[in-house]
């Protein structure tokens, strides 16, 4: 599917209300997660929507970021695209608006998918090119990441010889996902599975990091998630190497031995460390100039990488 056309653009600058979550009456409600909200499309396929709402430490804040959905749902169709020769993806090219009621289409404009309806696997799919965050922990402890040993003497934010794989567990709503081994999750969904799962993550994300290397910017790692049709096809789900499933960092301003900057949620996580909360709901609301520069860094990787 092609990304956003220029209508769905059009409509996105004009409406710049944040969106914290739907109230979608014409469809059957079935999910709200800490970013999506899922609606039934007859018994096949899903309306997935992403609002404006940010989590961190898993908390969802009660404070949504401007245009954060339209960035995610923007990044993904370019990815699911770009990458469609790899994996084939869960888009099925109908117009969200076309399946909601009218009145109900200034909350999908823009910010919304009409997905095929899959069989969720059981692991998600973690790629890391660079010895970071959980990663960097773990082998700081261990001299491996989820089972994989690694070379003495890395530094943190270092470059790997090569990527690799490191699965984690699918964890309950409100709790950490879990890093595991390979052989763990050879358990969880099969050998054969998770061979392909493996080897389909690198793929997807050697050749997004080697493009956005072109656009000034260094992909660390990624998360991918998939799922399987009626006839056991595996088909990339969810969204696509976005800054809430990736860490992207300014290619200019990175350097080995420090946490580099980045184009996510950090801004909010700094901010939120030096507050009085014990990261248990509810969250602190987030003042308007954290928005803005958190909105900025949303809106400026999804333009280095797309325009």
């Amino acid at each position: 599917m092609a990304p956003l056309s220029s209508k769905a653009k059009s409509v996105m600058s004009e409406n710049n209300t944040p969106l914290f979550e739907t109230s979608i009456k014409s469809l059957k409600f079935l999910h709200r997660g800490k970013v999506r909200d899922l609606y039934a499309v007859g018994d096949d396929k899903l309306l997935v929507v992403q609002t404006d709402r940010l989590s961190a430490f898993d908390v969802i804040l009660p404070t949504p970021i401007p245009g954060k959905g339209r960035v995610l749902t923007e990044l993904s169709f370019f990815w699911f695209e770009k990458l469609g020769h790899i994996v084939p993806h869960h888009l099925t090219g109908i117009a969200p608006e076309s399946v909601v009621a009218d009145n109900e289409r200034g909350q999908v404009a823009g910010r919304a998918m009409v997905v095929k309806k899959l069989n969720p696997l059981l692991i998600e799919a973690v790629v890391r090119g660079y010895v970071i965050g959980s990663g960097w922990k773990d082998y700081q402890d261990t001299g491996a990441i989820c089972g994989i040993t690694l070379p003495a003497g890395l530094k943190q934010a270092d470059k790997l010889p090569q990527p690799i794989f490191t699965p984690a567990s699918k964890a309950p709503a409100g709790q950490h996902d879990e890093n595991i081994t390979y052989a763990e999750a050879e358990k969880t969904v099969g050998a054969a599975l998770a061979a392909k799962v493996r080897d389909i993550s690198i793929r997807l994300y050697t050749e997004a990091a080697e493009y956005a290397a072109t656009r000034g910017i260094i992909i660390a790692d990624t998360k991918f998630e998939f799922g399987t049709d009626g006839e056991g096809n595996l088909v990339l789900i969810d969204e696509a190497l976005t800054p809430d499933s990736s860490r992207f960092w300014p290619a200019a301003e990175y350097r080995a031995g420090i946490s580099p900057p980045s184009f996510d949620k950090q801004i909010v996580r700094d901010w939120l460390e030096t507050q009085p909360w014990n990261k248990k709901p509810p969250a602190p609301a987030l003042p308007p100039e954290v928005l803005r520069k958190t909105a900025e860094k949303y809106r400026e990787v999804q333009r280095l990488l797309t325009s």
